[in-house]
């Protein structure tokens, strides 16, 4: 079970009209850009891409917590428009932060990937980078916890209420409207955004979330904090 790449002909939604403005109108060229990057670095995986991605190097579109230096890394790829990620978020994240980030036993790094609804999922990312380290990861948190008011008003996981969600979020950072319009519409934000979904398809990576420890996929079975207990608590008595 997971959040997989959109495969329809995206140029045919224009459902970011209804969020308001002219907030995805930008985005909308660039989710084309990356529906193209996603049949690429299909073909790239069927070829034999890289199946070990480089855990320790923080991208530019990455988000990190924990000791630099710490035993373990934690690589999760997820997306903030992805479900079961919130699901994963929820049931486990709090948790995962407290017993192991927050303690020194962990790095932990997010990478973004386009999953679930492509605008919302681009959006909501530049939003976290906007909204500084500091932020960032409050931000994830709360736009995975809103995605079910961004979804009233429409079709299922369209989230056509997602603009004055994310708006608000935006403002409880610190951010203006006017601030949120050009974060979310900034050519080189989504160009990172591009560039880390891309790294992420080269990484082995075909849906989220998608978890490495210390460089080694893991499955995941109940998408709760047992999953990556399972996975880390051997690790920490070597």
């Amino acid at each position: 079970m997971a959040c997989l790449y959109a495969k329809r002909n995206l140029a045919a939604h224009r459902r970011y009209d209804r969020m308001g403005k002219t907030m995805f109108t930008t985005l909308h060229s660039t989710v084309r850009a990356l529906a193209l990057g996603t049949l690429a670095g299909i073909a790239l995986l069927a070829a034999g891409c890289s199946k070990n991605p480089s855990t320790d190097q923080i991208g530019s579109g990455d988000m990190s917590a924990g000791k630099a230096d710490a035993p373990i890394t934690v690589v999760e790829y997820a997306s903030v428009a992805c479900p079961i990620c919130a699901r994963m978020n929820q049931a486990a994240m709090p948790q995962f932060m407290a017993k192991y980030v927050d303690t020194g036993k962990v790095h932990y790094i997010y990478r973004p990937m386009m999953t679930g609804n492509q605008q919302v999922s681009v959006a909501g990312h530049l939003l976290a980078q906007c909204a500084g380290p500091d932020k960032a990861f409050k931000v994830v948190d709360a736009i995975m916890r809103s995605q079910e008011e961004m979804d009233q008003g429409g079709p299922p996981e369209q989230y056509t209420n997602a603009r004055p969600v994310l708006t608000r979020i935006a403002q409880s950072v610190g951010l203006s409207e006017d601030q949120f319009n050009k974060c979310v519409t900034d050519p080189k934000g989504i160009q990172v955004m591009n560039e880390a979904h891309d790294k992420a398809i080269k990484d082995g990576v075909d849906g989220t979330p998608t978890f490495f420890i210390n460089g080694k996929k893991i499955p995941l079975q109940k998408y709760d904090i047992s999953d990556l207990d399972n996975a880390i608590q051997p690790l920490l008595k070597k």
